[in-house]
């Protein structure tokens, strides 16, 4: 007899696996595979180069083209010196809220999905509906990339995607992009009271953030002309830097990382040119004169493309049938939806839970969103599994 979920307690068993990036997201993989392999369906797995994780790509219903993608991630953000008050990776309801890392952003959506899947097999889906899981989303949306890559050369070409991170069910049809860099400073120790004898690199580093936030300060006064997102402007902002040895030793490296996140339709290269021009013309000029070993290499660590809102998006048009909703928003955070439509497949972004729980201690899901994406499943079956008469045919936003 195949194992049954409810939508609570697939949850459950989802959340109880610690999938923080920085660790293998297989034994996750394995117990869905397994269970789907239950229902006599054939996942693919695609694992990374040194198969330590994996996306999952199973299939309900036909082989053909014009599939509909259920998009969710596996892996979670780290618990570290975060102040929980239950165990992170074990649900506990709560004054109708569920707690539990990945809780809101995203395993909750996924594991509606997987618990719903003998209910939509019951029913014989005459559309297919693609369930994709991947890894590595919380650290550059890396596992997507190869599964999208998969996608197009062994599936019929899907219809649309709905990516499920947490929008608290609203459908949302335009998004950030997000670019992000590892800058290395190298100088010449000296003693520190000798500092025109030396190239301090934490200092330099500093001045290095100062022109960023320079960027900050500018991008905030052009502002956001479609006056659609949450903060109104590409925003940008340096997140960690390390560097010196000893307080009287002038540092000889330094390494801080930064970050923009950037409207759809804007030049995702310009920061990232100006701030080249100006390492190239202005600063290693001043530090070469004293150490002309000194340098500044500044290596891209990701790109997240921009969700664009398009005329006639069949998910568009779908997600809202699907909630009832008549109109789309916007949102600052990137997720993989941007990737998903770069590779010709229009997406939509609408999932249960609110962003705003996600990655702080004490993340939760209010029950009410569980129950609001379970009956979006419902209707989707309605949807794929109807004689066609009532399915979306145009794409047109109703």
């Amino acid at each position: 007899m195949p194992a049954v979920y409810s939508p609570r307690e697939m949850i459950d068993r989802l959340i109880a696996f610690d999938t923080t990036s920085r660790d293998s997201n297989l034994a996750l993989i394995d117990f869905v595979s397994d269970y789907l392999r239950e229902y006599g369906l054939r996942p693919k797995l695609i694992p990374n180069e040194d198969r330590t994780k994996s996306n999952l790509l199973v299939t309900l219903g036909p082989n053909e083209p014009g599939g509909i993608i259920l998009s969710g991630h596996t892996d979670v953000v780290p618990v570290d010196g975060q102040d929980w008050d239950t165990d992170p990776f074990e649900v506990v309801e709560m004054h109708g809220r569920l707690y539990g890392r990945g809780t809101s952003d995203m395993k909750s959506f996924s594991a509606i999905a997987l618990a719903l899947v003998p209910e939509f097999l019951r029913r014989k889906p005459k559309t297919p509906v693609h369930i994709a899981l991947s890894y590595d989303e919380e650290i550059g949306c890396l596992g997507v990339r190869p599964m999208l890559a998969n996608i197009a050369r062994t599936l019929p070409k899907p219809k649309l995607a709905i990516i499920g991170e947490p929008t608290d069910m609203k459908v949302v049809n335009a998004h950030k992009g997000i670019r992000s860099f590892r800058t290395t400073v190298t100088g010449r120790e000296a003693h520190s009271s000798q500092t025109d004898k030396g190239v301090n690199a934490v200092m330099v580093a500093a001045d290095l953030i100062v022109r960023i936030a320079k960027f900050a300060d500018e991008m905030r006064e052009r502002g956001d002309p479609s006056a659609r997102f949450d903060p109104p402007y590409t925003s940008v902002q340096a997140g960690t830097i390390q560097g010196g040895t000893a307080l009287n030793i002038l540092a000889r490296h330094c390494t801080f990382q930064w970050e923009y996140r950037y409207l759809p339709g804007t030049d995702h290269d310009e920061i990232f040119k100006t701030y080249e021009t100006y390492v190239r013309e202005d600063v290693l000029p001043r530090l070469r004169a004293i150490a002309p070993e000194a340098d500044i290499v500044t290596t891209p660590r990701s790109h997240v493309p921009a969700l664009l809102a398009t005329e006639n998006c069949p998910a568009e048009g779908l997600a809202r049938q699907l909630t009832g909703r008549n109109s789309s928003e916007a949102v600052a955070y990137g997720t993989e939806a941007g990737l998903f439509q770069a590779a010709d497949i229009p997406s939509v972004v609408c999932g249960p839970g609110n962003i705003l729980q996600a990655h702080k201690p004490n993340e939760f899901i209010e029950l009410t969103q569980i129950d609001a994406c379970v009956t979006f499943m419902r209707r989707l079956m309605d949807h794929v599994c109807a004689d066609g008469s009532d399915r979306i045919s145009s794409g047109e936003n109703e």
